[in-house]
């Protein structure tokens, strides 16, 4: 795992740059901008730092839905309905920023992404009580239990808002890697759906079952991901002795990586960003990097 420094000064870059830059990204390397290319107004990074959570239990983030505008996970102990809306507010910029960035600066993708949802998170890091398989302190792969990717890569955009702190990592050993020492002991390698099992999936959805049953809205490459998420979370050997690296990222830096292909966990740090893309594989400049095709080409099908 390496880390690449970019600087502002260096943008916008050439179109060779560019796709060296998304290679990079798409082989498991982390993009780091010691200085944040979507700076925050002063007086959003003022509302942000002052806002506090009433306990780690209630829930892990506060999160920003661009495609319907709404926000949800804030501490109602804390916050009244003009703070809500301006938070709300704060977040869309936010989103808005960061998606016009990436435009300019991933031109090789063309934009082939969905916008997922933005996050904020005010909670101190270190020691937070949240059960295991949504600790954030353990190396993981990223995959969502109740909203599949279908193949797309998961590219996660942070900023470390915190005016004094590091934002502190550990970062783990590629996806090619862990797939082989996980799948042969611990996971079931996904298979194509049989005919008899996508027509349960067409009656699920026909039926609106499957927006409750959320194990039916998965591609066999989605329910893989899941159970590796899992799986690395819960094998505490695997944690206390794979090979880890250390990174930090300093006040008002911004960094971002694919999260479903680069083991990482977050040891401690406060008051950060985040903005999630779902990218389409097919638009990578380097197509056989992205996992789905890792996968199929492991078990010689289509997985999506």
């Amino acid at each position: 795992m390496a880390v690449q420094s970019i600087q502002l000064d260096t943008l916008p870059a050439s179109p060779e740059q560019a796709r060296l830059w998304c290679a990079q990204l798409e082989d498991g390397e982390i993009l780091y901008f010691p200085q944040t290319p979507a700076p925050i107004p002063a007086e959003d990074l003022d509302f942000l730092l002052n806002q506090r959570q009433s306990g780690a239990s209630i829930h892990k983030n506060i999160a920003y839905k661009p495609d319907r505008d709404r926000l949800s996970g804030w501490d109602s102990q804390t916050m009244n309905d003009a703070e809500v809306n301006r938070l709300r507010g704060i977040m869309q910029r936010y989103s808005g920023s960061v998606t016009a960035f990436l435009t300019g600066f991933l031109a090789p993708y063309q934009g082939r992404w969905r916008r997922d949802y933005a996050s904020y998170r005010p909670m101190e890091e270190q020691g937070r009580d949240l059960p295991l398989r949504r600790r954030n302190d353990l190396l993981h792969t990223d995959a969502f239990p109740t909203r599949p990717t279908r193949g797309a890569r998961i590219l996660r955009f942070f900023h470390n808002i915190h005016p004094t702190r590091t934002r502190d990592w550990v970062v783990g050993e590629p996806f090619r890697r862990v797939v082989k020492e996980f799948a042969p002991r611990q996971l079931s390698l996904p298979h194509s759906q049989s005919s008899a099992g996508r027509a349960a999936v067409r009656l699920a959805r026909a039926t609106g079952l499957a927006s409750l049953v959320p194990r039916w809205k998965r591609t066999p490459y989605d329910e893989f991901m899941m159970q590796l998420h899992n799986a690395m979370k819960e094998d505490a050997a695997f944690q206390s002795t794979c090979a880890k690296v250390f990174v930090q990222f300093a006040p008002g830096s911004s960094w971002m990586v694919y999260t479903e292909t680069v083991p990482h966990a977050v040891l401690s740090g406060q008051y950060a960003l985040e903005q999630t893309f779902l990218v389409d594989p097919a638009a990578m400049v380097t197509p056989d990097s992205a996992p789905v095709k890792v996968l199929e080409k492991l078990v010689g099908a289509n997985l999506t």
